[in-house]
This record gives structure tokens, C-alpha cells and sequence, in this order.
């Protein structure tokens, strides 16, 4: 009777464990390796900059390493949620993934060359950048090479939001706007060629009419 119930006991305990034959466990989705997806804690460079990033003052997320296509990757790459100005934080407004030294020249020409040039010709600090995009899996127009969009290395500015309620865009104030708002903007284009390899913008060509276009990684010494 007793060999009996211990029996029983074994039986109960081992249908409580699951135990599964070894096909079926093989099929069983595994949790990912800790880590895995993100080199960030294995590549010193990558954590200096985002300590640098970090102490620039910026409020970010790291993202997870991926490869999206041939010639398409996210290494390194950042979600940010709001810059520091000298006066305050300010918010970026449609980013998307960043490249982290991407980022940290964005941070300090946001910083130094907008916000204050702002403060300089218009008399009021930014309190949002917008920008149209950062990331895409594209194409140089009209060529077959990779933009440095492609690898979240470049970043499309649109407009600049001033405290004083006023929207300043590159498409409406490049050439229409006051002579104030005309030369803020060629100030802060030729502030971001100090800290970027290549910047375009309206008087490069027609595709960049709305925007300024800011690219590190670039072979450089472009701006225009």
C-alpha cells in the first residue's frame, strides 16, 4: 500500500513538471541571450559616446542593433526625446533612430549654434525642433549609392519653434521671410557645416528647398 502511494506521488509530480520529449522541447522558442541584438556593452566607442551624449545634458533611449537591409543598418543608434539649451530643454519632434555621434553633433549645433543664434536674431530661445526624418532604407536620389540616411547618419530639419509662438521654417523663411528670420537661418546652416561632414540646403537643389540636410560620415567638406 505504501509502494503504492509513492507511486502515485512520483506520477503527480512528474505531470506537474511538463516534462516534455526532447522533439518537442527543441521546438520551443528560447529567451534571447542577454545582450543579444545590441553591441553597445561589448564596443567602448560606442559607450563613450553615449556617455558624451549623456553629459551634453540629452534625454535618450539606446536602441537595439539591427541590420535592415543590404546596405541598411541601425548600429549605435539612439531614440531621442529632448535637448538642452542654455536656458532650458527643448523637444525634437519626428527623429526616429539616430546614429549616436549623429546625435551628439545634433545635441551641441542645437545648443550652441540654433538655440543662441535664435536668442541673437530674434530675440527668443527654440523650445522644439522639427525636424522630417532621420533614419530610411534609401537611395541617393537618382544614383545607386546609399544615402547616409540609410545608416541613421544624417538628419532632415525642417522648422525651428520659438518661444515667442513663432514657427520658422526653412521652405516659408529662407527666402519670404523677415531679413531677421533670412539670416538666422543662413547662420544656423553655416554653424551646422562646422559640426557636420556634408550639410545641404536650399541652394544646392530643388530637394531641398524645405529643409537642411546634415550628414556625418560623409567623406566631408561640403556645405552648401
Amino acid at each position: 500500500m505504501v509502494r503504492a502511494v509513492a507511486v502515485a506521488l512520483s506520477l503527480l509530480a512528474l505531470a506537474g513538471c511538463q516534462i516534455l520529449p526532447e522533439s518537442e522541447r527543441s521546438q520551443r522558442p528560447r529567451p534571447p541571450a542577454s545582450g543579444a541584438g545590441n553591441a553597445i556593452s561589448n564596443n567602448p566607442q560606442a559607450r563613450q559616446c553615449l556617455a558624451e551624449l549623456g553629459a551634453a545634458g540629452a534625454g535618450f533611449t539606446p536602441l537595439p542593433d539591427r541590420y535592415a537591409g543590404p546596405g541598411c543598418s541601425l548600429l549605435n543608434t539612439v531614440e531621442l526625446s529632448r535637448l538642452r539649451g542654455d536656458g532650458g530643454s527643448f523637444t525634437v519632434t519626428n527623429l526616429g533612430p539616430v546614429a549616436c555621434p549623429t546625435a551628439t553633433a545634433f545635441a551641441a549645433w542645437v545648443r550652441y549654434g540654433v538655440d543662441r543664434a535664435a536668442r541673437v536674431y530674434l530675440g527668443s530661445p527654440i523650445v522644439r525642433v522639427e525636424t522630417m526624418g532621420s533614419y530610411a532604407c534609401r537611395n541617393v536620389a537618382g544614383s545607386g549609392r546609399r544615402s547616409a540616411h540609410a545608416t541613421a547618419e544624417a538628419i532632415d530639419v525642417g522648422a525651428f519653434h520659438l518661444a515667442d509662438g513663432r514657427r520658422i521654417s526653412v521652405l516659408d523663411d529662407w527666402n519670404g521671410g523677415t531679413s531677421a528670420e533670412r539670416e538666422f537661418l543662413r547662420v544656423v546652416q553655416r554653424s551646422a557645416c562646422k559640426r557636420f561632414e556634408t550639410v545641404l540646403g536650399p541652394e544646392y537643389n530643388a530637394a531641398h528647398r524645405d529643409h537642411f540636410h546634415l550628414e556625418r560620415g560623409g567623406d566631408g567638406g561640403f556645405c552648401r
